[in-house]
């Protein structure tokens, strides 16, 4: 998001001083934690990847940055958040990633621990084998190339089989909608696209446990964020059937970029999402859950 339009939110928020509830739901909102930390890097987070206990996650900054955390809970609500590892995300050649071309916006980790994060500066997937490593960046396609250099690729999401998707968070088809890309291993193509709603646009993504593909977006206004969650069936690399988990109005939450499905120990699905508050001290760093019909 453009500095001076998070700037003029914030601000609208802290001048109406209120907040509207979800206005349509299929979800059960669950709990908000919001988390403080005073290390210089702490903030920007623009995606999230939660364990299958929800007790562990992966959170990424915009700033190339990727941490770890355990995550203490009381009554099913996060009650605080201990960071166990920090480390600064690299570039193919081991150089620390800065600036435009460190504009790390989405993240998906395979089962064998690999980790994929999609940047929106310059527009590129990367693979690392931990952390630590250098980056091993997926062929570029020309369909990249033209996306707007602050509207590209925030959400991406990995299937059981491997296979990587992501979209731009503008740019649309020419019949309007959300063109979806897909890594196969050997090269992309874009399966299938997706209905625009309104002023929201596409910041996350994830494939549940259920097999459901889940779209998480926003809209952006002076009377502060909107967020939405939909979902659909998926199968055989194919979408349909869809359905909105929830949609709030302005002010609800702030401004959730990143989410992660998952199940907890009572088979109940539940969606945790987070905010990137800007490094702006008028936002702040939000941790949401939402309860999920199955």
């Amino acid at each position: 998001m453009r500095f001076g339009l998070a700037v003029s939110i914030a601000l609208a928020l802290v001048v109406t001083g209120t907040a509207t509830a979800v206005d349509l739901s299929k979800a059960q909102f669950l709990s908000s934690y919001t988390w403080h930390n005073k290390a210089k890097w702490f903030g920007g987070f623009s995606a999230i990847e939660m364990s299958d206990d929800g007790r562990r996650m992966t959170i990424l900054s915009d700033r190339a940055k990727i941490a770890t955390a355990e995550v203490t809970r009381q009554s099913d609500a996060i009650a605080s958040v201990r960071i166990t590892s920090m480390n600064r995300i690299h570039s193919s050649k081991g150089k620390a990633l800065s600036g435009r071309g460190g504009d790390s916006e989405g993240l998906a980790i395979a089962p064998d621990g690999s980790i994929f994060i999609s940047f929106e500066g310059v527009h590129r997937v990367a693979r690392y084998q931990n952390p630590r490593s250098k980056a091993q960046v997926l062929p570029i396609p020309g369909a990249f190339k033209g996306l707007a250099e602050n509207g590209s690729f925030e959400p991406l999401a990995i299937d059981r089989n491997g296979h990587l998707y992501t979209m731009p968070e503008s740019g649309l088809t020419a019949d309007g909608r959300i063109p979806v890309y897909r890594w196969n291993g050997r090269h992309w193509s874009q399966p299938f696209s997706l209905p625009t709603h309104g002023s929201f646009l596409p910041v996350g993504a994830d494939i549940g446990p259920d097999g459901r593909f889940y779209l998480l977006e926003r809209s952006a206004g002076v009377l502060g964020f909107r967020s939405q969650l939909r979902r659909w069936e998926f199968r055989n690399g194919q979408v349909s059937n869809q359905e909105v988990m929830f949609r709030t109005g302005p002010g609800t939450h702030d401004n959730l970029e990143g989410v992660s499905v998952w199940r907890d120990q009572t088979g109940t699905l539940q969606a945790t999402m987070v905010s990137d508050d800007n490094f702006l001290f008028i936002q702040r760093t939000e941790l949401v859950e939402y309860a999920l019909p199955n």
